[in-house]
C-alpha cells in the first residue's frame, strides 16, 4: 500500500484496526492520528506490539486491506 493512499484512507482503516489487531488500543489509534505520516507510526506499532519485523507489518497491512476491499466491491455488487 502506497503511503499516500494509507494516509487517505487513514479513517476507514482506523475504523478496522481494532477487528484486525486486537492488541491496538484507542490510544494507539491517537498516536498515529496526530503522527505526520500515519503509515510509518501504524507499522511501527504492529512492530512493537506484535514483533512483527517492518516487512511484515507491511505486508499485513496490504493483506487485510486488500481484503477488506474485496469484501467491501461483493457487497456492492
Amino acid at each position: 500500500m502506497n503511503i499516500a493512499i494509507f494516509d487517505e484512507k487513514w479513517k476507514v482503516f482506523r475504523g478496522q484496526s481494532t477487528e484486525w489487531w486486537s492488541l491496538m488500543a484507542e490510544f494507539d489509534l491517537v498516536k498515529v492520528d496526530k503522527a505526520e505520516v500515519k503509515f510509518d507510526k501504524f507499522a511501527t506499532l504492529l512492530q512493537v506490539k506484535y514483533g512483527y519485523t517492518r516487512q511484515k507489518a507491511r505486508e499485513e497491512i496490504n493483506r487485510l486491506w486488500a481484503e477488506y476491499e474485496a469484501q467491501t466491491k461483493k457487497a456492492v455488487a
